[in-house]
């Protein structure tokens, strides 16, 4: 792929981001290529070892706040007319109330899905703090005089704690997974407010 042909596609997938951070992400990704034509790849090398469009561009948004993305979208592209302004007003109520409802329902299963993990790692904690007192229970038995009840309970606590290794690593994939969840959540979100446009604007001409 050619310069030009990879800015152009950047500039398709980012084209629904603030004017100010599209320019600066594309003049960065061009100096990146020429930078690299400069150290003596080929055009398609240094194109190449950028990276894909799609995953460059899946990079720069989530590199950006949601907060910022939504205070782009929602700001008006033109100054209202007072006929605007008096609806917008009128029908605060509803379309507030609407916007919080979808915040909280988002925060809420962000909510449910961390406690969830919390909760599985709290059950690991208990079962190996129950290991630990279970053998050291069945040391004490043993000392006492007690060999094959101390033995029980240290084969007993064994197991428990054996139980625990495996729950640790199931532990562990399901916080990754969860990290990997929220992230797509949070980018599938972002890319609701970055919306496509068929045109190329002088911006990508510049920075090719």
């Amino acid at each position: 792929m050619k310069k030009l042909e990879f800015m152009h596609a950047l500039y398709e997938k980012l084209s629904g981001l603030p004017e100010e951070e599209l320019e600066e992400r594309l003049a960065f990704y061009g100096e990146m290529i020429d930078d690299r034509m400069e150290e003596g790849l080929s055009e398609e090398e240094s194109v190449a070892a950028v990276g894909s469009v799609e995953a460059v561009a899946a990079q720069v948004i989530a590199d950006i706040p949601l907060g910022r993305l939504v205070k782009e979208k929602i700001k008006p592209q033109r100054r209202l007319a007072v006929w605007e302004m008096i609806l917008l007003t009128l029908g605060a109520p509803l379309w507030l109330s609407l916007l919080i409802a979808l915040f909280a329902v988002i925060l809420s299963l962000y909510v449910t899905l961390w406690s969830v993990i919390l909760t599985l790692w709290a059950g690991f904690a208990s079962i190996l703090l129950s290991s630990v007192a279970v053998i050291a229970a069945g040391i004490g038995i043993a000392c006492f005089g007690h060999g094959l009840t101390g033995l029980a309970w240290i084969g007993a606590g064994l197991v428990c704690g054996g139980i625990g290794i495996f729950f640790f690593f199931g532990c562990l994939a399901a916080t990754r997974g969860t990290l990997w969840l929220t992230k797509k959540i949070a980018l599938s979100i972002k890319h609701c407010f970055i919306k496509k446009e068929g045109k190329v604007c002088a911006d990508v001409q510049r920075a090719g």
